[in-house]
C-alpha cells in the first residue's frame, strides 16, 4: 500500500503540470472576437433611407459535398463573408444577398463551389466609418 501511495504522490505534480499546460494552451485555439459591428443584410422593404450603390460584393468557397448537402452553417458562412467584405470597404449594408452552389467535379466524391453575391450600399447623408 505504501508503494502505491509513493508512486501516486510523485505523479500528482506531473499531472498538475500537464493540466496547467493544456489549460494555458487552450486559449490559443480560441477564435478572435472583434467588437466591431458588421453591416447588416437588408431586404428591400427595410430600406427606409435613400442609399447609393457602392459595389457588388462576391465571395467564393470550395466545399466537399453535393449542392443538395447545404447546411445552415454554409449559409452562415456566406452571409458572414458578405458582411465582412462590405465592412472592409466601409459600406453601411448589404442588399439583395444571394447564395448559389454549383457542382464542380465528381471524381471520388463531389466537390462544389459556393458563391455568395450582394450589393454593398452607403446611406446618403451618413457619416463615414
Amino acid at each position: 500500500m505504501t508503494r502505491f501511495y509513493h508512486a501516486s504522490k510523485r505523479g500528482v505534480p506531473a499531472l498538475l503540470l500537464v493540466c496547467a499546460v493544456m489549460f494555458a494552451c487552450g486559449g490559443c485555439a480560441a477564435t478572435s472576437t472583434r467588437n466591431e459591428q458588421l453591416p447588416p443584410l437588408l431586404a428591400l422593404d427595410e430600406l427606409l433611407r435613400p442609399y447609393q450603390k457602392v459595389a457588388t460584393i462576391e465571395v467564393r468557397r470550395v466545399r466537399y459535398g453535393s449542392p443538395s448537402d447545404l447546411t445552415p452553417a454554409d449559409y452562415d458562412w456566406a452571409y458572414q463573408a458578405l458582411r465582412q467584405e462590405t465592412s472592409r470597404i466601409a459600406a453601411d449594408a448589404v442588399i439583395f444577398p444571394e447564395v448559389r452552389v454549383e457542382l464542380q467535379r465528381y471524381l471520388f466524391f463531389p466537390v462544389s463551389e459556393m458563391k455568395a453575391k450582394g450589393i454593398a450600399i452607403k446611406f446618403q447623408g451618413s457619416p463615414g466609418r
